[in-house]
């Protein structure tokens, strides 16, 4: 079974910027979709963004859209977020997940089978 491992959350002013990564063991990532999603406190867990297993579609929620970008180094079997113009809406905990049952459904949390730990994402006005 594949481990996820999310890195690179932190406090950031609004207008900055991150990067997550999402790094995958025990099994190579790049014949995979992979997805991030965030969960705010007191708030269900919603989708972000989507990668296809060739890097050739992505996907995301339209909250994000222009905003982050996603993508893939299958040499470092990693998935990153990169996060620009950020705003304290884009507060929350940032999980990658991965071993979606089904494409079509790449935004429903349900879906996905592998979850990594979370990592926190803090925006301050």
């Amino acid at each position: 079974q594949v481990q996820l491992v999310e890195s690179g959350g932190g406090l950031v002013q609004a207008g900055g910027s991150l990067r997550l990564s999402c790094a995958a063991s025990g099994r190579t990532f790049r014949f995979y979709f992979v997805g991030w999603f965030r969960q705010a406190l007191g708030k269900e867990r919603e989708f972000v963004a989507a990668l296809s297993w060739g890097g050739s579609s992505t996907y995301y929620a339209d909250s994000v859209k222009g905003r982050f970008t996603i993508s893939r180094d299958n040499a470092k079997n990693t998935v990153y977020l990169q996060m620009n113009s950020l705003k304290p809406d884009d507060t929350a905990v940032y999980y990658c997940a991965t071993d979606l049952s089904n494409r079509a459904y790449y935004s429903d949390s349900a879906r996905y089978a592998s979850w990594g730990q979370g990592t926190q994402v803090t925006v301050s006005s």
